[in-house]
């Protein structure tokens, strides 16, 4: 697998302006693969299948954090299964 980049699908049911400041809770954490030639950007799709468009990157790189779990641990309650069981292989 090449160079993965961590994403934060946001909460949709939050009003599209958000107060300065303030960020759009997150809803999953997904792994992606990092577009062709920039490894800090994704690629369209994340290793489940979804859409990265509007997705937030974490500028967190699994391969750089080997002894810790591949996503921010603040969000283990909102790890995305299909993701964390291919990351975990």
């Amino acid at each position: 697998m090449g160079e993965i980049v961590v994403v934060f699908e946001l909460d949709k049911a939050v009003a599209t302006r958000v107060p300065r400041g303030e960020e759009r809770p997150v809803r999953r954490v997904h792994a992606a693969p990092a577009a062709p030639g920039a490894p800090t950007a994704t690629g369209p799709r994340t290793i489940c299948g979804k859409d990265t468009f509007a997705m937030e990157t974490t500028g967190r790189k699994p391969s750089e954090r080997r002894e810790t779990p591949w996503y921010p641990e603040e969000y283990a309650s909102a790890v995305c299964p299909d993701c964390d069981a291919v990351m975990e292989t």
